[in-house]
């Protein structure tokens, strides 16, 4: 069955969906719950030199590199972003973005504001960018101890980490308060097909309108 975002009669170019947020906010959450509803978006993969948190998978949610691998992926222009957080590196790898959102789907984005901006730089008109912001401070706290995949330390370093990730909120094109999953759920969908329905994404819409005039 098709998603309910589906619009197949214009070809249209696929555009770059980025969700931002401290750690603890909801965004892995929200990133799952729009793949598993739309499919005519897919996750992209970063390439990552920290190491796999229990239940993750290679090639899954990050493809595990060492850090010589990813230096040689950076100097090669094969990035179309990558940054530095809590002392690993993040990249997105360049040829299969570009390749999907040629067919005409989306690509989601779990990335931080410096991934974020260098996207901006490089493919604005692709680019839609939301910010996921916690309800409150201690909820951000309660969420990260209750998920125990950190201890102690890293939590603390997360919690400082997390004002200055939430002064770039007014970079992003949408903001959503995720005190709801359904309701922030729903936000998402809603941006994602008012985006997609922009003119300059439908590429097919001069041809369109030209049979139109043709009496086709």
């Amino acid at each position: 069955m098709n998603s309910p975002l589906s619009f197949d009669l214009i070809r249209r170019r696929g555009l770059m969906l980025v969700l931002s947020s401290p750690s603890g906010a909801g965004k892995t959450t929200l990133s799952r719950r729009l793949l598993e509803s739309d499919r005519e978006i897919s996750l992209s993969i970063s390439v990552t030199t920290r190491q796999p948190r229990r239940n993750e998978v290679n090639g899954r949610d990050y493809i595990f590199i060492s850090p010589a691998e990813f230096d040689l992926m950076a100097g090669r222009g094969e990035l179309l972003e990558h940054a530095k957080v809590f002392g690993n590196y993040y990249g997105t790898p360049r040829a299969p973005v570009e390749s999907t959102l040629a067919m005409g789907r989306d690509v989601l984005f779990d990335i931080d504001w410096q991934g974020t901006q260098q996207l901006k730089e490089k493919a604005r008109n692709d680019l839609v960018s939301i910010f996921i912001l916690p309800p409150s401070w201690h909820e951000l706290e309660r969420r990260l101890m209750s998920r125990a995949q950190d201890d102690p330390s890293e939590i603390n370093r997360r919690m400082a980490k997390a004002a200055d990730e939430m002064s770039h909120w007014a970079e992003y094109d949408y903001v959503i308060v995720n005190r709801d999953l359904d309701q922030s759920t729903l936000a998402i969908h809603s941006i994602l097909l008012a985006e997609r329905l922009r003119r300059h994404r439908q590429v097919g819409l001069s041809d369109f309108v030209s049979d139109l005039q043709a009496g086709k």
